[in-house]
């Protein structure tokens, strides 16, 4: 008698992933969900470290591929997987006990396409709770929709058919950046509903922990942003992820430059300027300075500049990547 298939598949990618692949391995062979009911697939994107050894210690299915980014290698998970309902996370996260049966209950609903869990931290250090306490702002956000229209894939589900039918990850994104918001995007130009589950949670290990690591981040995340929005204009205006107070403090750090330009020549019409720009700045940042001292205060008194960071951070990355962003010729250019 044939092996019944397991309803749920679980894929994993990791490059270079030895410092925490066994933690979130152990982690995801130790869920409630009965063992027989759901199967993990770790994807090896061509790891030159320890990453294969330490996954052959588990029960589970290993690949390995040539080095091809995050979204072709778990493209390829997906391929493999036998369960209805396809489930991702990364090689730096660790899943709740209960993280599958979370992620698995809005499917419940028949119309709900794809599913949104949440990032929890434990690390001590400054700039990574801040980068929580930015995660934790936005879950509020989502808190409060029926339908969302961003899922990432630190905690993320699909129905199989669903992800198989739409072509899965572009793979023309070289890194682990935006690809799931480009294919949110595209699930949301078809009308399929998309829920947060906030109780789906993973720990992650990996939030940037350094002023320096955070703002490399933000300003590769405007980039690849504004690569999206070149495919999906019209999520430029708004969506269900990205408040519209960012927008605002990111043209107002960047009109601080036009402003220190002036100041040599016409230092009242710098002065205007510049003190309008803050005035902006400050009072969009109002809210999240006040959930950061209610939080934690020696936080709160770094906020307003790792917010400054943030915005131009984020701001340069999506000037870059409007005049030089674009994904490049392959298998997902006819998307």
């Amino acid at each position: 008698m044939a092996e019944a298939a397991p309803r749920i598949s679980v894929v994993v990618p990791a490059y270079q992933a030895e410092a925490t692949l066994g933690r979130c391995l152990d982690a995801l062979l130790a869920q409630h969900t009965a063992a027989d009911d759901y199967e993990v697939i770790l994807v090896d994107d061509g790891s030159r470290d320890r990453t294969a050894e330490i996954a052959r210690r588990y029960p589970l299915r290993y690949v390995h591929q040539d080095n091809a980014g995050p979204a072709a290698a778990r493209n390829h998970g997906a391929r493999l997987a036998r369960g209805e309902l396809l489930l991702f996370t990364d090689s730096d996260c660790v899943p709740a006990p209960d993280w599958i049966e979370r992620m698995r209950a809005p499917f419940a609903d028949p119309e709900v396409m794809a599913v949104k869990g949440a990032y929890r931290s434990d690390q001590p250090q400054l700039v990574a709770r801040f980068v929580q306490l930015e995660f934790e702002q936005r879950f509020a956000r989502l808190r409060r929709r029926a339908r969302i229209d961003m899922v990432d894939t630190y905690s993320a589900g699909y129905r199989r058919a669903v992800f198989v039918a739409l072509g899965g990850f572009d793979p023309r994104f070289p890194k682990a950046d935006n690809e799931d918001t480009e294919l949110s995007y595209r699930m949301a130009a078809r009308g399929m509903r998309m829920v947060f589950a906030p109780d789906a949670v993973v720990s992650h290990l990996g939030h940037p922990d350094s002023v320096w690591r955070y703002a490399r981040l933000k300003f590769s995340r405007g980039y690849w942003r504004m690569v999206v929005y070149k495919h999906h204009p019209g999520k430029m205006v708004a969506d269900s992820y990205t408040p519209q107070t960012l927008k605002l403090q990111i043209l107002a750090t960047l009109a601080l430059a036009p402003a220190l330009a002036l100041a040599p020549w016409w230092p009242t019409a710098a002065l205007a300027l510049g003190g309008a720009a803050l005035a902006a700045f400050l009072l969009s940042a109002t809210p999240f300075l006040a959930a950061a001292w209610r939080r934690d205060r020696r936080l709160a008194l770094a906020a307003p500049a790792l917010l400054l960071v943030r915005a131009a951070a984020l701001g340069c990355g999506a000037i870059a990547g409007s005049l030089l962003g674009r994904l490049g010729a392959g298998a997902g250019a006819d998307r």
